[in-house]
């Protein structure tokens, strides 16, 4: 069973850092698609951050520049380095994976997506 955990977050004031963390358990992070997404309130969960099987990352604009995503593979986690925290930053952050399998009986893929529960960032003025 798949389990991805996230930790790191919490309140703190403009301008701070915070790095959040994303353990997996059940599954091995390395060479896997690993993203970060967040959902504020009354808004769309958004992608923020991704890194690829082959440790390319993407940014979301808003963020370029003052978050970094990182894969750890001896730890089996990925992190999220937020620097210049921003108030429109606050939201409910979730780490997400996805992989495909083949299937060699019909030809076809089957895709897995998981989801953790997210941790709670909040940036006051």
């Amino acid at each position: 069973q798949v389990q991805l955990v996230e930790s790191g977050g919490g309140l703190v004031q403009a301008g701070a850092f915070l790095r959040l963390s994303c353990a997996a358990s059940g599954t091995i992070f390395s060479g896997k698609f690993v993203a970060w997404y967040r959902q504020a309130p009354g808004k769309q969960r958004e992608l923020v951050a991704s890194i690829t099987g082959a440790d390319s990352t993407n940014y979301a604009d808003s963020v370029k520049g003052r978050f970094t995503i990182s894969r750890d593979n001896a730890k089996n986690m990925v992190a999220l380095q937020m620097n210049d925290l921003k108030p429109e930053d606050t939201a409910v952050y979730y780490c997400n994976t996805k992989w495909t399998l083949y299937r060699p009986f019909d030809g076809r893929q089957s895709e897995y997506v998981y989801w953790g529960q997210g941790t709670q960032v909040t940036v006051s003025s």
